[in-house]
């Protein structure tokens, strides 16, 4: 038996400074942090106690642990360190006007290209992300036999936490990922 994991890093870091904004008091709700774009902008996370904690809360041995993100500017060592910590790294470039694109569709790529080639009976895919846009691809995967857990804060989207087959919260562990 062996864990995919999967990370949206900009989707559990950009969260991760919302829920930090409601634990610091900028905003009394998440909702709150979201209807008013409140960011904790001071919340850093470690890749590598996300990795520990993501790779340790599972059953099984790491098959491949892989980050996507956007490029970052040059001078920005952000994607070594995750490299250091256990992660394959997948950028890509923003769009013109300064958005992330092809993370979602390359992490289900991806992940769905490791189920079919190089997964076994048994092994278990670990998404870390809220995204619903991943449900179609985590039904598919749990349809089809495998273990689909996703990690993230409790506000994850409804119908992925439901598709999952578990949930994992990140909300009690925040200040023990932080930087």
């Amino acid at each position: 038996m062996a864990d995919w994991i999967y990370v949206d890093n900009s989707n559990v870091f950009i969260e991760g400074k919302r829920v930090s904004a409601v634990k610091q008091g900028l905003v009394p709700t998440i909702w709150d942090a979201f209807d008013h774009n409140v960011l904790d902008h001071g919340y850093r996370m470690s890749f590598g106690k996300l990795y520990q904690f993501v790779a340790g809360n599972n059953r099984a041995e790491t098959a491949r642990a892989m980050l996507f993100g956007s490029r970052p500017p040059e001078n920005d060592a952000i994607w070594d360190i995750a490299r250091r910590v256990g992660f394959e790294v997948v950028t890509h470039d923003r769009n013109f006007a300064n958005r992330e694109k092809k993370i979602d569709t390359g992490l289900v790529t991806q992940m769905t290209r490791d189920a079919y080639r190089n997964a076994a009976a048994g092994d278990i895919f670990t998404i870390v992300s809220g995204d619903i846009d991943y449900v179609p691809a985590v039904e598919q995967l749990r349809a089809d036999g495998f273990q689909v857990d996703v990690i993230f804060w409790k506000h994850a989207g409804r119908e992925l936490r439901e598709a999952a087959s578990n949930f994992i919260e990140l909300d009690d562990h925040l200040d023990a990922l932080r930087a």
